[in-house]
């Protein structure tokens, strides 16, 4: 198993009495609350941890979201470009930039050709579904927001491989005439893709695709459900069996030296979740076309104080003031001394039938860049070598 240290880059620091006021904290707080010295230092504090993570053994993983406090990084190209030539031997993976918001996907791909170049092939390419706030940051219509994510995809993709000279694409929402991408990738066709997604119809397509399908604090019964519509779309497309090389796992993760240190300092990981209450203003949950037309009711129902039934939206709700203790059983938190975090993400792997990759989101809210470098420490020297002897399960 392989694992990979993410860090959201937050900005916890805006006074809890501004936050209860604001509409929200992404999309619509004013970045008059933002001090660029504040910032300046939480993004060479988190450079010098994925630095780390290159010492001892880690992959790093580079995210994107905008417009809020939950992260400062809405520019994913420029941390890519830094790791690539700062770190030496970590694989880097984009998770990452948020193609349907952008308008010119064969630029895209020449940032990702440029940055696997520049690390001489260690980039992974990840690709992600955006959320209502960041669509109305970005001006885009979520009404075709899925058309337009697969579409850039196809593109991002023959632009990575083709190279007989330039070819034109004619689409549904993107046009290029010309299309011939200097220098290409290093990585030959190209580099390894992931989505991350949760629903089962789209991790049914990633399943036709034969992406890894990466889940994001999901829990045991979300994961199956997506992972059992992946291995279902390929039988019925005809294609091979995939092993659990094909299935990767994001949780929040912290080791401390005994399980009462990990539990308490990794509870601090909990910040990004429990801001998640404020974390869209109220019209993007609302824009048309942010969740299929079967949910939309329960959007309705959840903004006037009712209970919302089941649907891809729920999860993100559920987390919403979620607890240590709820979060470590579900398999959110994995959280307290190196033998129990290695136990726990083992009971987990268990439950949900495999996975090759662990996506360990390591630092967040108040957590201080010296806790963090601690847990990456001891997860890589206590916990990493551990789940290094999980062996792959290949297609049965």
């Amino acid at each position: 198993m392989d694992a990979w240290y993410h860090n959201e880059i937050t900005y916890p620091f805006v006074p809890q009495d501004i936050l209860d006021r604001a509409d929200s904290v992404r999309a619509s707080l004013p970045n008059k609350y933002c001090d660029p010295k504040i910032a300046a230092d939480l993004f060479e504090e988190s450079l010098d941890e994925f630095l780390l993570c290159d010492d001892e053994g880690l992959n790093v993983v580079a995210i994107e979201h905008h417009a809020g406090i939950n992260s400062l990084l809405g520019a994913n190209p420029l941390l890519l470009g830094i790791l690539a030539r700062q770190t030496r031997k970590a694989r880097i993976l984009s998770l990452g930039t948020l193609v349907s918001l952008r308008q010119e996907p064969v630029r895209i791909a020449e940032e990702y050709a440029t940055a696997d170049v520049i690390s001489r092939g260690r980039l992974e390419i990840g690709f992600v579904k955006s959320g209502g706030s960041e669509m109305a940051s970005n001006n885009s219509n979520p009404v075709v927001n899925i058309e337009r994510f697969w579409e850039s995809i196809d593109l991002i993709t023959k632009t990575l491989t083709h190279q007989e000279g330039p070819f034109s694409w004619q689409g549904k929402h993107f046009t290029h005439r010309h299309v011939n991408i200097w220098p290409r990738p290093w990585q030959q066709p190209h580099p390894r893709m992931w989505a991350a997604t949760g629903d089962p119809a789209t991790a049914s397509e990633v399943g036709r695709r034969g992406m890894i399908n990466v889940l994001v604090l999901r829990g045991a019964d979300e994961t199956n459900r997506a992972w059992a519509a992946y291995r279902q779309a390929r039988a019925e497309a005809g294609l091979p069996k995939v092993g659990t090389d094909h299935f990767a796992y994001a949780a929040l993760v912290y080791v401390g030296d005994t399980h009462e240190e990990g539990v308490e300092i990794g509870s601090k990981l909990l910040w990004f979740l429990n801001t998640s209450l404020k974390s869209a203003p109220q019209f993007a949950r609302f824009l048309p076309g942010t969740v299929p037309p079967q949910f939309a009711p329960e959007v309705y129902r959840s903004a006037n104080g009712h209970k919302p039934s089941a649907s891809g939206a729920k999860n993100n709700r559920a987390l919403i003031g979620i607890s240590t203790e709820e979060a470590m059983e579900r398999g959110i938190l994995f959280a307290g001394s190196p033998d129990t975090v290695y136990e726990q993400i083992m009971d987990f792997y268990g439950k949900v039938g495999g996975f090759d990759n662990l996506v360990m989101v390591g630092h967040s809210g108040f957590m201080t860049h010296v806790e963090a470098e601690q847990g990456i420490k001891r997860f890589a020297r206590e916990v990493l070598p551990r789940l290094k002897e999980v062996a792959p399960i290949s297609a049965l």
